[in-house]
């Protein structure tokens, strides 16, 4: 573990709090479930039925257009319910439309070299890679929009995102691909510019994992149906018979069968975002959340953020750096705030610089941020003095 004792930190005596976050859930995934969610308060009459039942189909349509209300979504784009969680609905999208003209792949954290391990390892299409370090945004202005462009929209596991999607051209002519898992109900998503989207109902919904949702607009649809890989294609990820986009897919009528009660789940959450104003009560939650964290670095001369530029800094995985902490340090921090009940999984991701990082998504509660930052210094004065 790193000597702390040279490290010029102003730090709080080793007294512990009194008070306990009410609900110290800041996972970055899964996240914290909504506000007032408790199993007994899911409606269960779809479980145990079958998904292609009366009951099963009419749910899993009520959850998509759920997800199309407070999403804001256009009718011009398609959403549907697919395997994998987020992974499996980028994937699908990647075996299913790449290789019909160049890639660009965009990556400045974990997930987003994933991607471009799946676009040059496993379909081989030999992509332009244009990267940044954990805590910076690559040069966007660098990104030729007549390749096809996969991106993370905000980097779970360096908490940097994209400002907005000002830097997609309306007239590209590539497709654009968002994995937006930790971005979709936490900021405003200029549709036009997106032609597939993806994520999972565990991020900022607060829902369980195993699903994707894929949203395709009407260019991935018209690349679908004119463009077929050169690579077999497993049955999860068909979305084409007989050279027609499979419809039923974007009513509910899913690949292979779902869990209802993860069905029922991300329900309950729609439902209760939709009771504080949909999207724009979402976002509000969000930024108020991370506002909170803000305030809680600035009053901290040993806490920074990873993303030093506001402009591109998440508000939902917001990744801090601690001064002169190693990996040993941050796991002695965290293990000592969930032993206290105070701060459930606040490490930071296992391939990202050492430090922390902390949810601020729609169903966290701004107070639980708000009382985290005195059981931070407690923390690591305490970690500091063993």
């Amino acid at each position: 573990m790193t000597d702390l004792t040279a490290v010029d930190a102003t730090v709080a005596p080793a007294v512990k709090p009194a008070i306990l976050p009410a609900r110290p859930f800041f996972s970055s995934g899964p996240c914290a479930k909504p506000p007032g969610w408790s199993a007994a308060a899911l409606a269960t009459d779809s479980l145990g039925r079958s998904h292609r039942s009366k009951i099963g189909k009419t749910r899993l349509a009520y959850c998509i257009d759920l997800m199309r209300e407070l999403l804001n979504l256009p009718d011009t784009h398609r959403i549907g319910i697919v395997p994998g969680s987020d992974t499996g609905a980028f994937e699908m999208a990647m075996w299913t439309m790449l290789g019909a003209r160049p890639v660009t792949t965009i990556a400045w954290e974990s997930f987003g070299e994933g991607w471009v391990t799946d676009a040059a390892k496993q379909l081989k299409l030999d992509p332009t890679v244009i990267r940044a370090d954990y805590g910076q945004l690559p040069d966007l202005s660098a990104v030729d929009f007549s390749t096809d462009v996969l991106f993370t929209w905000n980097g779970t596991t360096s908490g940097v995102r994209v400002p907005n999607a000002d830097f997609i051209p309306a007239d590209r002519e590539g497709l654009t691909f968002a994995d937006a898992t930790s971005a979709v109900f936490a900021y405003d998503i200029d549709w036009a510019k997106i032609d597939v989207a993806t994520f999972s109902w565990q991020k900022v919904l607060g829902g369980e994992g195993g699903h994707g949702v894929l949203i395709l607009g009407p260019r991935a649809v018209e690349r679908l149906e004119s463009y077929t890989p050169a690579w077999p294609l497993p049955k999860v990820f068909r979305l084409v018979s007989k050279g027609k986009l499979t419809e039923g897919v974007f009513k509910g009528e899913t690949i292979n069968t779902p869990s209802m009660l993860a069905v029922e789940d991300a329900i309950f959450a729609l439902e209760w975002g939709k009771s504080i104003g949909g999207a724009a009560g979402l976002i509000a939650r969000s930024d108020a959340n991370a506002a909170a964290l803000d305030k809680i670095v600035a009053e901290r001369d040993w806490l920074g953020h990873l993303a030093v530029d506001e402009a591109s800094r998440s508000k939902t995985s917001v990744c801090l750096t601690v001064a002169g902490a190693d990996e040993a340090f941050i796991k002695a921090f965290a293990a000592l705030l969930e032993k206290e009940g105070a701060a459930l999984d606040i490490a930071g991701y296992r391939d990202a610089p050492a430090g922390l990082r902390i949810w601020c998504g729609a169903t966290v509660d701004t107070a639980d941020i708000a009382a985290l930052g005195p059981w931070l210094d407690w923390a690591y004065a305490t970690v500091k003095a063993a």
